[in-house]
């Protein structure tokens, strides 16, 4: 599987409550890996992936971290060096007493800086699946880039899966432009709120079933409510989550992400998958930072 998307360096704040506005707030503070595509490839990886790949674009400053952690967890990492904008930091205000429910302050960096010059078209030798990053699709270079990489995998018959991983960033973007940029992929994995902000639909399954009219399969992303499986306008499956205590939501969607895209690549049909995806997403909220414990 090739994973193209974001690598992030991640500032976990995890306090207790409301932040004190004007004054101090104290919180449990980490650095640690994070990024979108990077944890979908990480999970896929630890959920028993056999090949997992990313392409992505840091800056000069964490690259050889990042490049280390990546390989720590079973993915042959292709990072571009740039040599402007430093890698993309996202600072993560997890309030423990709100379900440990996230924030995110984001500077994308170097990490929506990826341009159709850092592809090649041997990144797809071998690859069964090529997922990508939603956050891809904000910025006019890695727009490009996704553009490029579809025609690659239309022209190979890879399939293409896509999570569009911020309901704030589509807002910007706008719903008819995003579902045009992803005519040809065959599974969208959008979380609860970025499935109904793209069908202006309230009801969760309503927004799964209409959405896998304009995509083959529609997995969508409910947290501590499961997932649900669509295909051809219905809603075939409903998942329910495996209990968790959460500590930290930080990367639960990719975690769940990442272990579906293993597990449909096993073999495993897509509710099984999506069951394997609610395991991934539990183990995910029970650690600070949205990377799994190591190797499996």
């Amino acid at each position: 599987m090739l994973v193209v998307g974001d690598v992030i360096t991640d500032v976990v704040a995890r306090h207790r409550g409301a932040l004190a506005a004007g004054t101090d707030t104290t919180a449990g503070i980490r650095t640690v890996p994070g990024g979108a595509g990077a944890n979908v490839a990480c999970w896929a990886a630890h959920w028993g992936c056999p090949d997992v790949r990313l392409l992505g674009r840091v800056g000069v400053d964490a690259a050889d971290w990042h490049e280390r952690e990546l390989a720590r967890c079973g993915v042959r990492p292709r990072l571009v060096v740039d040599p402007e904008a430093p890698t993309g930091t996202v600072i993560c205000l997890v309030d423990t007493e709100d379900s440990a429910e996230r924030t995110l302050v984001t500077d994308s960096g170097a990490s929506l800086r990826l341009d159709p010059g850092d592809w090649s078209e041997t990144l797809l030798d071998g690859v069964a699946r090529l997922h990508l990053s939603g956050y891809l699709l904000f910025s006019e270079s890695s727009r490009a880039l996704v553009a490029v990489a579809l025609e690659s995998a239309r022209a190979r018959g890879v399939p293409v899966s896509l999570d569009p991983a911020s309901a704030g960033f589509l807002v910007e973007l706008g719903v008819d432009r995003f579902l045009g940029l992803v005519e040809g992929v065959d599974l969208l994995l959008p979380s609860r709120d970025e499935a109904c902000l793209l069908t202006g639909l309230p009801d969760a399954a309503d927004a799964a079933a209409k959405l896998s009219r304009h995509v083959p399969l529609v997995v969508t992303k409910q947290g501590a409510q499961g997932a649900l499986v669509a295909r051809g306008g219905a809603v075939h499956a409903r998942v329910p989550a495996a209990p968790a205590t959460p500590t930290d939501t930080t990367g639960a969607g990719d975690a769940f992400t990442g272990a579906f895209l293993a597990t449909l690549l096993a073999g495993a049909d897509p509710e099984e998958a999506a069951r394997e995806g609610c395991r991934a997403g539990a183990m995910a909220v029970q650690r600070v930072g949205g990377r799994p414990p190591g190797r499996r």
